[in-house]
C-alpha cells in the first residue's frame, strides 16, 4: 500500500453489525447519522449500496457507503449521469476525528470509483454539518444547488466528477 493509499476498505459483513451499532450510538456520530434504522443482515443484501469498514494500520475506525443514485427513482441525485454514485460516511472512533482522515479516505475511495468508470460522485451532508462539508470540499466536492429538504432530511447537495 502506497502512502497515498493508506486506508483499506473491506466490505461490511454481519460480524461488523455490533461495531456499527456501537459507533452509531456515540454522540459525535449520532448528531448527524440517523440511527432510527439500525443496520441489519438483511440490509447488507441490498445490492444498490456497497458498505465499507475503513481501516488504517489494521484499525477499523470509520464507515463509508457508496450507492447507485439511480437505485431509487425518487432519489434527489437521480438526474446525475448514468453510473453515478452517492457516498455517505462517518468516523466512528472519536479519537480519529479532526486529524485529516475524513478527506484522505474519501479522496482515496473517490479515486477507486473513478478508476472503475464512475462519472460523478455526489454527497448530501446536513447544511449545518460544517466539518463534513469541509472534509468533502478538501476531497474535491463542490456545492451544486441550494439546501433543501428530502425524505432523508435537510441536505446540501455536493458533487465531484471524474474529470475534476
Amino acid at each position: 500500500m502506497s502512502a497515498s493509499e493508506r486506508y483499506t476498505f473491506r466490505e461490511v459483513t454481519p460480524a461488523d453489525l455490533p461495531l456499527l451499532a456501537e459507533w452509531q450510538s456515540r454522540p459525535h456520530v449520532r448528531k448527524w447519522w440517523d440511527t432510527a434504522e439500525p443496520f441489519t443482515a438483511q440490509k447488507l443484501k441490498d445490492t444498490r449500496v456497497k458498505r465499507w469498514i475503513v481501516e488504517t494500520t489494521q484499525r477499523p475506525f470509520a464507515y463509508l457507503q457508496d450507492y447507485s443514485v439511480h437505485g431509487w427513482e425518487d432519489h434527489h441525485f437521480f438526474s446525475l449521469p448514468k453510473g453515478s454514485r452517492g457516498i455517505d460516511q462517518y468516523i466512528g472512533e472519536a479519537d480519529m476525528t479532526g486529524k485529516g482522515h475524513g478527506p484522505a479516505f474519501i479522496s482515496q475511495h473517490l479515486k477507486a470509483l473513478f478508476r472503475a468508470g464512475v462519472p460523478v460522485v455526489a454527497t448530501d451532508p446536513h447544511p449545518d454539518n460544517t466539518r463534513a462539508i469541509s472534509a468533502y470540499e478538501k476531497a474535491g466536492f463542490e456545492v451544486f444547488g441550494s439546501s433543501h429538504a428530502t425524505q432523508w432530511g435537510l441536505i446540501l447537495p455536493m458533487k465531484v466528477s471524474s474529470s475534476g
